[in-house]
């Protein structure tokens, strides 16, 4: 019965970490231009796509 808590609670957090915090918190610094860091990492890879 503990595994399943735990299972379910491992689930819930990525599910957060993945829909919410990667996608709509701002890194709130110039140097990263206020993007979120999902932004961020489809923009860095766009940049080594191109240089590629």
């Amino acid at each position: 019965m503990r595994l399943e808590y735990r299972a379910s609670a491992r689930a819930d957090i990525f599910a957060f970490v993945e829909t919410f915090y990667n996608r709509q918190r701002l890194r709130r610094h110039p140097r990263w231009g206020y993007l979120t860091p999902l932004e961020t990492r489809q923009r860095l890879e766009q940049e080594h796509a191109l240089v590629a």
